[in-house]
């Protein structure tokens, strides 16, 4: 039977290595929020200052920021790849790098065609620098009983992003226009996160990294096994499929959430502040989900939030119209919000082991992401022929399905090939 070789990273005693590890959670808890923030979060502040001074559609522009989050997925598997055989450091170091210029160019674009390449190119270097890659480093130093800690340490940091960068990026905006908004948001981002991933992001001291010549060809070839086995794993498959659904309903709620409350005669005001209330819900739900699984195992808990998400979408159609109602509905939604972030790391690590980590989780990250990009569009196309009762009956559907999926029970789960560090 395999056995669980990685050695803890606070465990480490040689060299102050056991506090090595912990400095990665604070870096990566540091540049997650900031990548966040100005990659992503910053978008929808300057999205109609983009669209007058480029004078284009805001339906145009929003596409923009769709290619590139389909940019990011395309790039989740070869980014998994690499991370699997050379680690985290120079990728994500060049990723800033190459992150901090395309904020400057973005700064400088001035027809829709140039915001589009930018997007997609940011994009691209979104999957190098964020989550993904965060995860798989915090993967490779910490043995279970230490790695939800550090997982959670980094989700409920980056989980701020919005909180932070969103009213940042308003006030550079309003003060000094998009385009010196974004040179600012620039500064920030390469002064902050290239030193911090160049300097910190290492490879985890382990016996493989002292083993004779001709290890290396032996440890790629049982990478390719165990990521072959999980692509095998019905239980693979299904996860995917229940995270699909979850972040094709996630995505859609948070597009077309302010824009449902409205129609129920809130005032936009309200109905921006609620939809507000998701960023700190999702770390309220990563929170719950990290004391829980003390006792309870992880795809139980995931199994009831996602089961408490589709009963408050089902609800809205009856509580909504009120305040009190729409806050009730929201927050129990919320509460599932960011909770897959945390969940798939620690799934996939406690079925697979650490060997393929980054290769299996890029395989997964990719329909997801695909997901969580093209969901919105489909659900706008729904509420335009239909309204938005069945766009809500839609998303609750979707957050049942993941529900299931999570409590499923594979029948035919692939066997890990021995010398792995999946448990036994």
């Amino acid at each position: 039977m395999p056995t669980t070789t990685t050695v803890p990273a606070d465990h480490r005693t040689v060299g102050g290595q056991h506090t090595h590890g912990w400095r990665i959670v604070a870096t990566l808890a540091a540049t997650s929020t900031i990548g966040y923030g100005t990659l992503y979060y910053a978008y929808a502040v300057l999205l109609n200052p983009m669209a007058l001074d480029l004078g284009a559609s805001t339906t145009a522009v929003t596409g923009a920021l769709t290619a590139s989050v389909l940019a990011g997925a395309l790039m989740a598997i070869p980014v998994g790849r690499w991370l699997d055989h050379h680690g985290g450091r120079a990728l994500m170091t060049a990723g800033s790098i190459t992150a901090t210029a395309l904020l400057v160019a973005w700064s400088q674009v001035h027809t829709i065609g140039q915001l589009y390449a930018v997007m997609i190119g940011i994009g691209i270097t979104g999957a190098m620098v964020l989550y993904e890659p965060a995860f798989a480093v915090i993967v490779a130093w910490f043995t279970p009983d230490r790695r939800a800690t550090a997982l959670l340490a980094v989700t409920v940091a980056a989980g701020f992003a919005s909180t932070i960068f969103m009213p940042l990026t308003g006030l550079l905006a309003e003060h000094c226009g998009w385009r010196d908004a974004l040179l600012v948001l620039a500064a920030i981002h390469g002064l902050v996160t290239v030193p911090l991933h160049a300097l910190t992001i290492r490879r985890p001291p382990s016996p493989a990294m002292r083993a004779p010549a001709g290890t290396t060809r032996r440890d790629h070839a049982q990478r390719r096994a165990v990521a072959a086995s999980a692509m095998r794993d019905a239980r693979f498959w299904i996860l995917a499929g229940a995270l699909f659904a979850h972040g094709a309903a996630t995505s859609t709620m948070t597009v077309h959430l302010i824009g449902y409350l409205v129609s129920r005669g809130h005032p936009a005001t309200f109905a921006a502040t609620a939809a507000g209330l998701l960023g700190i819900l999702s770390v309220t739900g990563r929170l719950v989900l990290t004391t829980a699984r003390r006792r309870l195992p992880v795809t139980g808990i995931v199994a009831a939030v996602f089961a408490i998400q589709a009963a408050a979408v089902l609800a809205m159609p009856l509580l909504a119209g009120a305040r009190t109602g729409a806050i009730v509905t929201v927050v129990g939604f919320g509460l599932g919000f960011g909770m897959t972030s945390l969940a798939a790391p620690s799934l996939l690590a406690d079925r697979y082991g650490t060997t393929a980590y980054a290769t299996i989780a890029g395989r997964l990250a990719a329909p997801v992401t695909i997901a969580k990009a093209a969901a919105p569009l489909a659900a706008t196309a729904l509420h335009t022929a239909a309204g938005y009762v069945p766009l809500l009956v839609a998303v609750a559907g979707c957050c049942a399905l993941a529900a299931i999926g999570m409590l499923s029970r594979a029948s035919n789960a692939a066997a890990i090939p021995a010398g792995s560090d999946a448990p036994a």
